[in-house]
């Protein structure tokens, strides 16, 4: 029977203890503040990601630049600034469309300095300045061994990731007369790739 009375006064004190909990809770004025603090952060967990400022809008993609060969002069037309914003790079004779890396290679962009160039010396060099790219044909003989492995490296890189829109001529090269259909083809390879 006194193990009952006992329970019962337990059961009697827990409503209150409870009770005596709010009330000092919400009668101090410290634990109040704590109080909005923990439901501020609360809010801005929950609340923040789903109002957050909207996204810009991707800007839509280019079409394929049709297959053709650059000159050094041709190429630099290509840097981002121009109308359409295609960007183009070299690296080991190969020019590829980075515009979709633009990020990377626009203007103002960590790898800009490449945007509308031959990126081969600065990429085997690991120099991101303007003093190591040539304005005129660089033929690379002058880098070493390992320098022309990164260079190679570089270049499965950007084959795998980017277009192929042609070669870089030297000074007296001709242009490569490439077909309608190789473009077409490319660009369904492009495409199964991507997908």
């Amino acid at each position: 029977m006194a193990d009952k009375e006992s329970s019962a006064a337990d059961a009697s004190e827990q409503p209150g203890f409870l009770v005596a909990v709010l009330i000092d809770l919400f009668t101090k004025p410290v634990n109040l503040i704590l109080l909005g603090v923990c439901f501020l952060l609360i809010y801005k967990l929950f609340f923040s990601r789903r109002s957050s400022t909207p996204t810009k809008p991707a800007d839509p993609e280019l079409p394929p630049l049709k297959k053709q060969d650059f000159t050094v002069e041709q190429l630099g037309k290509y840097d981002g600034t121009g109308p359409d914003g295609r960007i183009l790079v070299a690296v080991n004779g190969k020019v590829f469309d980075v515009t979709r890396g633009k990020r990377f290679y626009g203007p103002g962009a960590p790898y800009g300095v490449f945007a509308g160039r031959d990126a081969s010396r600065g990429l085997a060099t690991f120099s991101l300045t303007e003093d190591v790219l040539k304005p005129v044909y660089d033929d690379l003989s002058d880098l070493n061994s390992m320098q022309m492995e990164s260079v190679r490296e570089w270049e499965m890189q950007f084959t795998e990731k980017y277009i192929y829109t042609g070669k870089l001529l030297r000074q007296g090269d001709k242009p490569t007369e490439y077909s309608d259909t190789e473009t077409e083809d490319s660009s369904a390879a492009e495409k199964s790739k991507n997908d």
